[in-house]
């Protein structure tokens, strides 16, 4: 699940969605280990235990918010048990088995007007043989949308402008994976629907909203994926690496109102330099590509995703960006990082790499939940444009 979410000053969220549980009481909140704070019991030995996940949303482009999300993980007695001995016995103890299924649900505003509604879940089956991951959303976006006018002439010279869009919409997406063999590669088919509408409060472009691509789209495509993963956990990984690559049609046979098509071929490695420092790694790339003449929804095409910049800030049919991220594990809780980005995105995949866009910033993760490897944490991160901070659950990749 791009990943963002939750803590730092995590007591006052945590302990205050505990005091209202009835279980508290029979919870020990205290490792057994290590004697820190840890909800890993919590999580594990109750039906309807869950993370409470704050979500304190600074994103540059849609204002100042918060929510809550709950993050559920489901076992059987008999994975809670083996978990558990493992974890009593020493300190990486569990958190490199299987990870258990997980189910999130929550939601949240800001103060630009914008809100959202998600359930998203992911399991697997036969000793991780099989892989299922799927969502539903439901929300309302007040997102700036950037163009470039111009034909870079002394009369009508090339220049970036923006409006300010309000997209209503729902949808949902499916992803079902199979293990080749006994190999880290995977398999499978993935599938995404969304109803959207799209207005602006300038009437002028709404006008043409309304005569170039209509008010309400549907989205509906099927696709391939293909996933090679090594990493050693997945909740926090430290070695190993992954890479994924995926490839959609939308169709007006899926039930599409616009035909194309969108590749998508991401990585990410972990490497131990020495027993307290891993250097990671994260790169991507994505494209739409296509062959009808008209124009898409605003939010369709690809954008640059990097913390410290603005969501849809820089969008076009061709994206890529790269990043690198150094982590200081202080000792077996807590740990520190430095990382930074560049992006770039273009009309023609010609000129992807004609102007980049960086962004860096600095964070925190500690292992809130020892017996399932789970680190939450904040990101601080800066860009010429924007700068934000970001409660994440894991890498922050």
């Amino acid at each position: 699940m791009e990943s963002f979410v939750f803590k730092t000053l995590y007591r006052t969220p945590i302990f205050a969605a505990l005091a209202f549980s009835p279980v508290t009481n029979a919870t020990s909140f205290v490792d057994p280990i290590d004697g820190m704070l840890d909800m890993g019991e919590y999580l594990a030995e109750n039906a309807y235990g869950f993370l409470p996940v704050p979500v304190l949303i600074t994103e540059p482009a849609l204002g100042i918010g918060g929510g809550m999300l709950g993050v559920f993980l489901h076992e059987s007695e008999e994975e809670k048990e083996a978990r558990k001995k493992l974890a009593l016995a020493s300190l990486e103890g569990g958190a490199n088995l299987i990870p258990p299924a997980v189910t999130v649900v929550g939601g949240g505003a800001t103060q630009n007007g914008t809100w959202f509604a998600i359930l998203g879940h992911r399991r697997t089956w036969n000793q991780d043989s099989i892989r299922y991951m799927g969502g539903l959303g439901y929300g309302n976006a007040f997102i700036d949308i950037y163009a470039d006018i111009g034909n870079n002439s002394q009369w009508i010279p090339n220049q970036s402008v923006s409006f300010e869009s309000d997209n209503k919409g729902y949808g949902g997406m499916q992803n079902l994976q199979f293990r080749v063999s006994d190999t880290p590669l995977f398999l499978g088919v993935s599938q995404f629907w969304a109803r959207s509408e799209v207005r602006s409060s300038n009437n002028v472009i709404n006008a043409v909203l309304e005569n170039t691509i209509g008010l309400n789209t549907t989205a509906s495509g099927l696709g391939l994926t293909a996933e090679y993963d090594t990493k050693n956990s997945f909740f926090f990984p430290t070695d190993g690496y992954s890479v994924n690559a995926e490839y959609m049609l939308y169709r007006d046979a899926f039930g599409s109102d616009n035909s194309y098509d969108m590749f998508e071929l991401s990585g990410q490695s972990f490497h131990p330099i020495s027993k307290d420092w891993t250097l990671a790694f994260a790169a991507s790339y994505e494209s739409l590509t296509k062959k009808e003449a008209g124009l898409l929804p605003p939010l369709a095409k690809p954008y640059v995703k990097l913390r410290g910049i603005s969501a849809f800030r820089y969008q076009d049919n061709y994206v890529s960006s790269i990043q690198t991220q150094l982590m200081w594990h202080i000792d077996s809780r807590w740990t520190v990082s430095g990382f930074v980005g560049t992006g770039t995105a273009s009309r023609e995949f010609d000129n992807l790499y004609d102007e980049a866009y960086t962004a860096y910033g600095t964070g925190f993760r500690y292992l809130i939940a020892r017996r399932y490897g789970i680190h939450m944490g904040m990101d601080f991160a800066f860009s010429d444009d924007d700068n934000a901070f970001y409660f994440n659950v894991g890498s922050g990749f």
